[in-house]
């Protein structure tokens, strides 16, 4: 054998085991292998930014596994409503190239609105009971609370003193006790005023998102036919119906949230888009 016919042979080996090594550091970080990877370096795992419900505990989301700590992996971010209402979450996109948005009930709609702003910005969207807009509109047919069921979510947080209101797993801190009552009103505001339904349909730069909604059958504050409407907007996205009533679904499907939350990293580390 001529010695060019033994080095291109032995250079062809050598590129096969640094594929294969490569490979195998691929499948050891959790990348998506079936497409390539886009020319260049595979962006970063981006943050996870989640966004509270309304009066809800930060207890709410113990059940789910992606907010423990996992290896080097910064924990996620989580944003109360009172920090939502306050613009933290904007402030925080603002300085970030790429995030995954979680939003629960009015950390859906608080979600929604972001996506609306920043659709470059959103690498992987979980919307779980989210809605664009909390109340009803007679005039275009929109299934949302009455002003009535809101005034009784008041009344029932007031008489309970948010004893297991909106997501606090049992023997955690109540929330309510600590919190104050204007911030509470602030939120019943945005409950009330609150529609992105414009933007998101207007939007001309559509997120490039993996995207998975999350709504309960019979819920009875986010109305199911609204996550219909999101999947008109987002055809993309994934829908799991959730037989029942529950609308603190963290409590109750925490592994299906944990499956979107880790496939929006996976795909969003290996820098791909869902086709």
């Amino acid at each position: 054998m001529a010695d060019g016919d033994y080095e291109r042979g032995r250079g062809r080996e050598l590129g096969a085991i640094a594929a294969e090594l490569k490979r195998l550091a691929a499948a050891r970080e959790g990348r998506n292998l079936l497409r390539p990877i886009r020319e260049g370096r595979a962006p970063a795992r981006p943050p996870v930014f989640v966004l509270n419900g309304w009066a809800a505990s930060p207890h709410a989301w113990d059940l789910c596994r992606f907010m423990r700590p996992r290896g080097n992996a910064a924990l996620p971010r989580l944003f109360s409503y009172v920090e939502q209402l306050d613009g933290l979450p904007e402030q925080a996109l603002e300085t970030t190239d790429r995030c995954i948005l979680v939003g629960w009930s009015m950390g859906g709609s608080s979600a929604l609105r972001l996506v609306a702003r920043f659709p470059e910005k959103v690498a992987g969207l979980v919307l779980i009971a989210a809605t664009p807009r909390m109340m009803e509109d007679k005039e275009t047919g929109w299934r949302g609370m009455t002003p009535h069921r809101l005034e009784a979510l008041r009344y029932g947080l007031l008489k309970t003193q948010g004893i297991g209101f909106f997501g606090v797993p049992e023997g955690k801190p109540n929330p309510y006790l600590a919190d104050d009552p204007s911030n509470l009103e602030r939120g019943l505001k945005y409950l009330l005023d609150t529609d992105v339904r414009g933007e998101l349909a207007t939007s001309h730069s559509a997120p490039a998102t993996n995207i998975h909604i999350f709504q309960s059958e019979h819920d009875g504050i986010v109305r199911p036919e609204n996550a219909a409407w999101l999947k008109t907007v987002f055809p993309q996205a994934s829908v799991t119906m959730v037989p029942g009533t529950e609308h603190a679904l963290p409590i109750f499907i925490p592994e299906k949230i944990d499956e979107a939350v880790d496939t929006c990293i996976r795909l969003a580390a290996a820098g791909q888009d869902p086709a």
